[in-house]
């Protein structure tokens, strides 16, 4: 059989993640990885887990745990998350809630619902890895969001249209944003609103770091603004996407949607059609978890991250020659380099792991045409505070080199 023959055009998209293949350095014990923006397993909150799971299995909660359960999410989970929004600003009800096996695949789910071949996707330069691979498999062409262009609407949507399609939704993390670190600022998430409202497209908002700020002043999520300019959720465009996956653990896979109510069925919709439910099990535990021991959780989280984080923006600051430049954020799990013109971040990083031992993400893959090949991603989330001092002081010696 020639599987080649028979493969759905859009196979030509898709490929593996680059960040998923250097999640492998992790198993080489002399490796001193800043690749993988993942939570430290040191931090999770095993021990709530494992009597959140005992409970679950109790005789009493079993059969519900163990039998398929309604595609919205598991109800007191979502109500729980009401409050949660709340917190942040967001006003909606538990309709307005749907929970996803992580948010990946609510970003799968959104492209499915609003792509077709050849339509505009607006991303920001760069983007999320695994937002490019979840809209790939819908074969978009990809246009860059600048919330504060002034561009003509219609400029954009004759481009769109001309390639094939049309403009269907502005995609972002506006908090401390994945590769970049960078958060999207208040006068930008409302020109984001504004653009959006000229070229009538949603907006879907990635809110997976959203609780990690360690620094600086809260900023209403572009849903909030959004309630606050329309009175109400059932009339905004912002989609937004969270996860657990940062704050109590990822292999958890428990995501969230919160949009409104039209939207929401229509990701019932597509949930139906490819696992009709999240695992029961895993939102009962999370939900148990999450009432008992969140705030304080993520409080701790916090703090240590916080401590990384500034550690390894003092140890690029000793390390970096000239020409050097980085993002400084005030959460998250991430810091970006530029390094100088015709330095390639896929062949430095060949050279610091065969070499010097250490990793980072090639910042070209976050870039939806391959562009700016002279960034990387460094991320200080699973860093002890030797690695961070050792890890920067050997990338400061091969960029001297």
């Amino acid at each position: 059989m020639q599987w080649t023959d028979v493969l759905a055009s859009r196979n030509s998209r898709m490929k593996a993640s680059e960040i998923r293949e250097l999640l492998k350095l992790l198993d080489q014990p002399d490796i001193i990885s800043f690749a993988g923006g993942i939570p430290d397993p040191a931090l999770f909150p095993a021990q709530d887990f494992a009597a959140a799971f005992q409970q679950a299995m109790a005789p009493e909660n079993a059969s519900v745990a163990l039998q398929y359960s309604v595609s919205e999410g598991y109800r007191p989970l979502r109500e729980w998350l009401v409050g949660q929004m709340r917190a942040i600003g967001v006003e909606c009800g538990v309709e307005n809630i749907f929970i996803t096996s992580g948010s990946q695949q609510a970003l799968d789910y959104l492209g499915k619902l609003l792509l077709s071949p050849g339509d505009t996707a607006l991303v920001t330069w760069p983007t999320y890895l695994g937002a490019l691979g979840a809209f790939n498999a819908y074969e978009p062409r990809y246009d860059r969001l600048d919330p504060y262009a002034n561009t003509d609407p219609a400029a954009v949507r004759a481009e769109a249209a001309q390639a094939g399609g049309a403009v269907k939704f502005a995609y972002l993390s506006a908090d401390f944003a994945n590769p970049t670190g960078e958060t999207l600022p208040l006068d930008g998430r409302l020109a984001l609103l504004d653009r959006a409202e000229a070229l009538n497209i949603p907006v879907i908002e990635d809110g997976a770091y959203q609780s990690l700020r360690f620094a600086g002043r809260p900023i209403p999520p572009i849903l909030a603004l959004d309630i606050e300019r329309c009175g109400d959720i059932e009339k905004t465009r912002t989609i937004y996407c969270g996860s657990f996956s940062k704050t109590l653990a990822p292999g958890l896979r428990v995501g969230w949607v919160c949009a409104a109510t039209e939207v929401v069925g229509r990701l019932v919709l597509m949930k139906q059609a490819a696992d009709l439910h999240s695992p029961t099990l895993s939102q009962m535990a999370t939900d148990t978890v999450a009432r008992r021991v969140f705030d304080d959780h993520v409080a701790r989280i916090r703090q240590v991250y916080d401590h990384r984080r500034r550690r390894m923006l003092a140890a690029l600051e000793r390390e970096m020659p000239s020409g050097v430049t980085f993002t400084r954020p005030e959460g998250g799990m991430f810091i970006w380099l530029t390094l100088p013109e015709g330095m390639d971040g896929a062949e430095l990083l060949a050279r610091a792991v065969s070499g010097h031992r250490v990793a980072f993400v090639p910042g070209g893959a976050f870039f939806a045409d391959g562009s700016n090949p002279n960034t990387i991603r460094l991320s200080y989330s699973c860093a002890s505070d030797e690695q961070i001092d050792e890890g920067i002081a050997r990338i400061g010696r091969l960029l001297r080199g």
